[in-house]
């Protein structure tokens, strides 16, 4: 990616194997950084040409020979689905996956770090959150996050390189396999429903949008950057269907199931759960549904940053680019 009007020479990605990993280490090969290497403890779905592809896992030291020059890193390794694991796992792998990192980029003298945390570093409210909203995590998640954003602070702070952390609300594109993809993938079977409500806002973003904001803030050069990455058009999930309905025909949602009844049809799930079976719902996961995430763009807003999509121009090159939502 450009910064200061230059390619670096080398850039190291961490999760680079996964969703967001994957469209950055071919944006960095397509805008010419000589070499760009993937960590990770997955192997890539379609590797990347051109792209070195190293097995290891952030959670233990680091090995130097990777790179022979001072690299621009991006940390988008994570534990991030929530529920799902242990508390412990979120911070065995965000904090100390940080903090290794961080003395990663000390010994090999990185320029930069791009370091991407969550917006559950604010917690669950349907209020408006933009960066100046003070963090109440109330996830093991959101506090392994915010933890880690503190470890890149101290770094940048000593090592006087640059760091940009961007919260991230949903993120929507080819390989994605999440909300968006399952949610797309019920509409065209006819069998999603809302849950409880049709106007909770969901704040989301196109994978390629995130990756140009993040060069847009490199560019930028300065020391420190925090900002969040969403739309600044917010969308309600029956906006988000009707997006979908629009660009590729999808059906409408067939009505919508009382919140009393959702738990009510969890409990039987939890409590295979608790027998050790997979477990596909529960009243925690259902509670998340039906939160909003609410987030403002503030920081690039006062910086001027040109969105060149919104939601239904990129639900269109995520529908071209994969052939379908997936």
């Amino acid at each position: 990616m450009k910064r200061d009007g230059a390619h670096p020479a080398c850039a190291v990605v961490f999760g680079g194997a996964g969703f967001i990993g994957t469209h950055l280490v071919q944006r960095l090969r397509q805008q010419g950084v000589e070499k760009v290497v993937s960590v990770d403890i997955a192997e890539p779905e379609k590797p990347v040409s051109g792209v070195d592809y190293i097995f290891a896992d952030v959670r233990s030291q680091i090995p130097l020979d990777m790179v022979d020059q001072a690299p621009s890193i991006y940390d988008l390794s994570a534990v991030h689905r929530t529920p799902g694991h242990p508390d412990r796992d979120y911070y065995e792998t965000n904090v100390a996956g940080a903090l290794n990192i961080a003395e990663f980029a000390r010994k090999t003298g990185a320029t930069s770090i791009v370091f991407t945390s969550s917006i559950a570093v604010y917690g669950p409210s349907e209020e408006l959150k933009s960066e100046d909203s003070v963090p109440r995590p109330i996830s093991a998640y959101g506090w392994s996050k915010l933890l880690a954003e503190n470890v890149y602070r101290q770094w940048s702070e000593g090592a006087r390189a640059q760091l940009v952390i961007v919260r991230p609300a949903v993120v929507f594109g080819k390989g994605e396999n999440g909300n968006f993809t399952r949610l797309a993938g019920a509409l065209e079977k006819r069998m999603f429903v809302y849950p409880g409500r049709t106007d909770t806002v969901k704040s989301c973003g196109y994978v390629g949008e995130l990756l140009r904001s993040m060069e847009f803030v490199l560019g930028l050069g300065e020391q420190y950057a925090l900002y969040n990455f969403c739309y600044p058009e917010r969308s309600t999930i029956s906006e988000i269907c009707k997006a979908l309905e629009e660009v590729a025909g999808l059906p409408r949602p067939v009505g919508a199931i009382p919140m009393g009844l959702l738990n009510l049809a969890a409990m039987p799930f939890e409590a295979a759960s608790s027998l050790g079976l997979r477990n596909p719902i529960n009243r925690e996961r259902i509670a998340k549904l039906v939160t909003s995430t609410n987030i403002k763009p503030g920081y690039l807003s006062t910086h001027s940053y040109h969105f060149e999509t919104d939601l239904r121009a990129g639900l269109a090159l995520w529908e071209k680019d994969a052939g379908g939502f997936r």
